[in-house]
């Protein structure tokens, strides 16, 4: 037996050993970590003066920026996240933000901002040039509080590290849980993951994700992460029907009301080309074969320069004599006349010449008695973008304070034209007009029709996911393309409808209806010259019509009298229901 007493004693002591050593292990398995994470790191924190921000529930990559103790963001945050609206001038130093009666004016780098009421004082600076995030240099940076006078959003700021959470929504009847014992958030669900920030009992947290037994969790102050289920009450009595929709960030903010002169009828357009003086005295030719139009728009104005100057053939007699035939007559201005000339960027990108530019066009246009302006700006470059629909939210303003009708024409959408920003300008513009035609061109790679159906149905339909129907026009063409093929060379011709029927009867070309483009097609080949029409006539008018009406769009519009046959207009007469 005592022999034995060692063996047993040391068969004991290897069972306590592995039991110690099991035990250890469990211990350590199932032990809370007590390592805490790196916050700037979880925040993605590099300098003191950054500042991290929570957008509703969630972290986003842009950062704010701490100046002299305030809160900026820089201005693709504020356009990305609070509102597109604010404009930059980098020439003139200058951040603006167009109303429906006035532009709020910063000048970058001061404490204050005009209106037409005055200046106010915020105190400490409204916009300021600094670092961006990369280290470069001539970022622009608008102070929060200034941001939240044009947006709707609410935020309150944490230190250690700097954050924001920023509401843009605010959210109600959130799902919550009480914490009931004191715990730990951890950056991800498991004992072992490293803790963000303490809870104590009674406090509470927003539930954004319930699990087994862990559930993502917003903390008071901005931390996202996990906390057990057993050490907090989860939903606090509610349930899915108690969750209502999220609703205004900031109750006080009132969106401002853009106004809009849109006429409680149809619109009836046709473009009048005044090519001089003379040409003023045409305006009885160019609409005695017309029927129901009720707006006339000549081209009396061109850009000249890339000041703001402009030409005018503008004639009070021309306005007082459309007046009497029941037309408007909405005056046309164009940056193409004089092409050389002008720089569209160069002009569009300096506050003061947008000014100069608007002012004397819209005190010429009064001069003569006008009831509009109808803005043709084409090949807007993508960098001019924002300085063209900056220039017709300004030009917005001038004409609502005098009562005049504002209307822009555009190309058929396409990716590259959305820098011309039609949601935009549907804000501002009382109407937006589809140049529909142009899908084949002088100088295109191949043969077609000038506005197939498909082409027209599809400018129209994307167009009115932008504009609210009842702002848009769409154009049409009174012109045929003839094309000629002679080997590898192709040219075209524009002519008007009577035109294009005499050549289709001089060389005995026979036509068809063309289903696919809604129009009479014809071809021939003669002395090895192919030619090809598709032709524009009141049957294709009637099918661009067809769907017009099935949009329910604001009106029609023409390019240009002149190139109709009559039996045209009892066709639009039929849209218009008259």
């Amino acid at each position: 037996m005592k022999k034995l007493i060692p063996v047993i004693t040391a068969i004991v002591l290897i069972v306590v050993v592995v039991a110690i050593s099991a035990g250890a292990k469990l211990a350590e398995k199932y032990s809370y970590s007590k390592e805490r994470a790196d916050l700037e790191e979880y925040f993605d924190i590099d300098r003191e003066d950054e500042a991290a921000i929570v957008l509703q529930d969630e972290r986003v990559e842009e950062k704010a920026k701490l100046i002299g103790g305030k809160y900026y963001f820089d201005m693709t945050t504020v356009q990305k996240y609070f509102n597109s609206r604010f404009y930059e001038d980098e020439k003139e130093r200058l951040l603006l933000y167009t109303l429906p009666e006035d532009t709020v004016r910063v000048e970058i780098g001061s404490s204050s901002y005009t209106t037409k009421d005055g200046a106010s004082d915020l105190g400490y600076p409204v916009a300021a040039y600094g670092a961006g995030a990369d280290g470069s240099s001539e970022v622009l940076y608008i102070a929060a509080d200034y941001v939240k006078l044009f947006a709707d959003f609410s935020y309150e700021t944490f230190t250690e590290p700097n954050r924001m959470q920023v509401y843009t929504e605010k959210p109600a009847g959130r799902r919550e849980g009480r914490i009931v014992k004191k715990t730990a958030v951890r950056y991800q669900g498991g004992v072992k993951s490293p803790i963000l920030t303490d809870l104590e009992e009674g406090d509470t947290v927003i539930i954004l994700e319930e699990m087994e037994n862990w559930s993502k969790v917003k903390t008071a102050d901005a931390f996202i992460g996990y906390v057990e289920n057993k050490r907090m009450d989860v939903g606090i009595g509610m349930t899915e029907e108690d969750i209502q929709p999220q609703t205004a960030a900031n109750p006080e903010f009132m969106n401002p009301e853009y106004t809009s002169l849109t006429r409680d009828h149809k619109i009836n357009l046709g473009w009048h080309v005044v090519a001089g003086p003379a040409g003023n005295d045409t305006l009885i030719s160019a609409v005695e074969n017309t029927k129901g139009v009720n707006v006339i728009s000549p081209t009396w104005f061109a850009l000249t320069d890339s000041e703001g100057n402009f030409s005018s053939f503008a004639s009070s007699d021309y306005v007082n004599r459309a007046h009497d035939m029941g037309m408007e007559v909405w005056g046309l201005i164009d940056n193409f006349t004089n092409r050389d000339a002008v720089d569209t960027y160069e002009l569009l990108s300096y506050t003061s010449k947008r000014a100069y530019l608007i002012e004397n066009l819209v005190n010429t246009v009064l001069e003569y008695g006008m009831d509009g302006i109808n803005v043709d700006f084409e090949s807007i470059s993508q960098d001019a973008g924002p300085h063209f629909v900056q220039f017709i939210r300004e030009l917005s303003v001038a004409c609502r304070k005098n009562g005049l009708v504002l209307s822009v024409d555009n190309y058929v959408p396409t990716g590259d034209t959305n820098h011309y920003d039609r949601a935009e300008q549907g804000v501002f513009a009382d109407y937006v007009i589809i140049m529909g035609y142009d899908e084949h061109y002088g100088g295109s790679s191949e043969a077609g029709s000038v506005a197939s159906i498909g082409f027209v149905e599809s400018g129209i339909k994307r167009t009115v996911e932008q504009v609210p129907a009842e702002k848009v026009i769409n154009a049409l063409p009174f012109y045929t393309r003839i094309w000629k093929s002679e080997g590898a060379d192709l040219t075209s011709e524009a002519v008007g409808m009577e035109m294009a029927e005499q050549f289709v009867a001089n060389h005995n070309i026979e036509t068809r209806w063309d289903e696919t483009a809604c129009q009479n097609y014809g071809e021939t080949t003669e002395g090895g010259v192919f030619y090809q029409v598709w032709l524009e006539d009141e049957h294709s008018i009637e099918a661009k019509l067809g769907i017009m009406q099935k949009y329910n769009i604001g009106g029609v519009a023409a390019w240009r009298l002149g190139f109709e046959k009559p039996s045209v207009w009892d066709v639009i007469g039929d849209y218009l229901g008259q």
